[in-house]
């Protein structure tokens, strides 16, 4: 992205104004995510892709995480500037 972005736009553009050059970023950003196929993507436009690879609604609406997804910590964090030994995990 950033390196189209500089070579198709900022290396060729001369912005008079922070106001347009606002306005031709932001044309050039809807360009390249609404008409521009990539073929990384299949030929299809960002905006195409995200919409047929979005996770479908699930029951009740919320997304949830699984129980027990995450690992619990191994440890608590001790405080800032406590270096006290009994706060150290054992390993093994």
């Amino acid at each position: 992205f950033n390196a189209r972005l500089r070579d198709e736009l900022l290396n060729e553009t001369l912005f008079t104004s922070l106001a347009q050059a606002r306005a031709v970023l932001a044309a050039w950003k809807d360009d390249y995510n609404n008409a521009r196929p990539h073929s990384a993507l299949g030929n299809l436009t960002p905006t195409e892709y995200a919409k047929r690879n979005a996770p479908g609604p699930q029951r009740g609406g919320t997304l949830r995480y699984a129980e027990g997804s995450a690992p619990h910590p191994v440890a608590s964090p001790s405080p800032m500037g406590s270096y006290s030994t009994r706060n150290l995990p054992i390993a093994g």
